[in-house]
């Protein structure tokens, strides 16, 4: 067994986008014709041992050198459809956040400031040959974002208990054309109903995202490792899109009750997964 499949994968949730070969340019859109028709693809798991295990080395590797040539591929009525991972892309990105959110001793123990200077650096270089990118994937980690739900409705919802718990599988997918229409309805409620704030905020920075790809492109919402942690009876009860849509219903009829229930319900359901972080 190799050092990247030893890792222990974070419990983390992803979004990610697959779109029709014909939305990527030559040569790109060759390659992953050629990649499609291989055996066996890589999965999530491998995918993230890949990634922390540039974590081990000393000094750390934040960014990987070169950019992954790998993706999911996802055959959607006919139509192959490809999320590239982009894995050094999503890795400046994921540094910019990991900024924000730990303190300076912290972040400087578990990355050097040379380190990250020099990502940073690497990054703003990279940037100007291509100001037009953009991730397929993002990632939470020990939650599911409340504004992604807004995507899916509860018949996407995708749960497959696996056998003895293992391969367990929780995910949502959807056509573009409904994510976007999807988003925009719910913009039009909460912006009539509440004040400008973080829920707006992030379902406004999520449409945006949604508008960077192919109308004919394929969303997913994955739970990841986070199936790994929840209890398989409460995944099994889990309806987190229905609740979603409901209290977002609610507010459009004007009913403040039915919304707060809804809204407590994911509350809690999420604030229950986010506290196993501080656990020992």
């Amino acid at each position: 067994m190799g050092v990247a499949s030893s890792v222990t994968v974070p419990y983390a949730a992803y979004l990610r986008v697959y779109e029709p070969l014909g939305a990527f340019p030559e040569p790109e859109r060759s390659h992953w014709l050629r990649y499609a028709r291989r055996g066996e693809l890589p999965g999530a798991q491998e995918e993230l041992r890949r990634s922390l295990a540039d974590l081990l080395p000393t000094p750390p590797v934040p960014v990987p050198v070169h950019e992954s040539a790998d993706a999911f591929v996802a055959v959607v009525d006919g139509v192959l459809c490809v999320c590239p991972w982009r894995t050094r892309l999503r890795g400046w990105l994921a540094l910019q956040r990991l900024a924000d959110s730990l303190p300076p001793p912290v972040l400087d123990a578990a990355l050097p400031p040379v380190v990250r200077r020099q990502a940073v650096a690497d990054y703003e270089h990279w940037l100007e040959r291509n100001p037009d990118a953009r991730p397929w994937i993002r990632t939470a980690t020990w939650q599911v974002p409340l504004r992604w739900f807004v995507l899916f409705s509860d018949d996407e919802r995708d749960y497959d208990s696996g056998e003895g718990g293992r391969d367990v599988r929780m995910r949502y997918r959807t056509p573009m054309v409904q994510a976007r229409r999807r988003v925009a309805r719910g913009l039009r409620t909460l912006r009539d109903a509440i004040e400008e704030g973080p829920l707006i905020e992030g379902l406004v920075e999520v449409g945006r995202w949604l508008e960077e790809f192919h109308p004919r492109s394929l969303v997913e919402l994955d739970y990841g490792g986070l199936v790994h942690m929840v209890p398989e009876a409460r995944l099994a009860e889990d309806h987190s899109a229905a609740d979603t849509a409901e209290g977002l219903a609610a507010l459009r009829a004007g009913d403040g009750a039915r919304a707060g229930a809804a809204y407590e319900r994911l509350t809690e359901r999420w604030s229950a997964v986010r506290n196993r972080q501080f656990a020992n």
